[in-house]
């Protein structure tokens, strides 16, 4: 197993693109940091079900644009397993609605959420990280960041083009012991996607090579590579995964 007693944090895991992560970790043998906000039933789902794959995990409810939480989560994750080796920074809001319809509330609420919190979790896993010499930190951003803007999504759009911006001076700054790098997902076949318009996701299914949504799954195995020793080569750099896309 590539992650066998690894300690594994996934920010926003109780569903979507986290929990298939924390589930293909879990089925590589790592121990699972399961964080989540409200879904507490989801998420300790998750962490039943990686035990019942034979790994480890707890759940641990923490805001993470909140840093009193943010330290709290991570204390609790070192008293429990000792270390923390892989980070993936996963959680994340979105709120479709138009420019001049957008409420500064809501713009501050995405950018605290989607990039002040990756900052913070990045900032106390690299502690963790550099005590051992070694870590990897996996950011969760956008094809929204590089080449498909939405300007119903245009907070949502600055935030993810920020978290890329953080991928690349974490990775700077942490080097040459921890090795951080981004995905950026296109659309994916999520709780955050289902109640689009199907003449929307029609058009959308359009423009993408592959012809669907990605799975959860698809993306969960990208980011397992840049988590794994395959990718220590690998740092400050974005994987786009989005089936193909014009």
């Amino acid at each position: 197993m590539k992650f066998e007693n690894k300690i594994v944090l996934i920010t926003g895991a109780s569903r979507g693109i986290g929990k298939a992560t924390a589930l293909l970790f879990a089925k590589e043998g790592a121990k699972v940091i399961v964080d989540y906000i409200l879904q507490k039933d989801e998420a300790q789902s998750v962490v039943d079900e990686i035990k019942k794959i034979g790994s480890d995990a707890i759940a641990v409810e923490c805001d993470v644009s909140k840093e009193d939480e943010v330290k709290k989560m991570f204390s609790r994750a070192v008293e429990t397993f000792g270390r923390i080796d892989i980070l993936v920074n996963n959680a994340g809001v979105v709120y479709d609605t138009p420019i001049f319809s957008r409420t500064t509330e809501q713009f501050l609420k995405t950018l605290e959420v989607n990039l002040v919190g990756n900052f913070l979790c990045s900032k106390y896993a690299a502690e963790q990280m550099l005590k051992n010499k070694s870590g990897k930190i996996i950011n969760i951003s956008s094809t929204n960041a590089i080449n498909s803007f939405s300007p119903d999504a245009i907070d949502y759009d600055a935030s993810k083009a920020g978290v890329i911006t953080l991928t690349k001076d974490f990775a700077k700054e942490l080097a040459p012991f921890v090795q951080v790098n981004a995905i950026a997902p296109g659309w994916v076949d999520t709780d955050m996607n289902k109640d689009l318009p199907k003449e929307f996701i029609d058009r959308e299914i359009k423009k993408i090579y592959s012809k669907r949504f990605a799975k959860p799954e698809e993306i969960a195995k990208a980011v397992l590579f840049l988590a794994g020793e395959d990718a220590n080569y690998i740092t400050g750099s974005v994987l786009v995964v989005d089936g193909g896309h014009n």
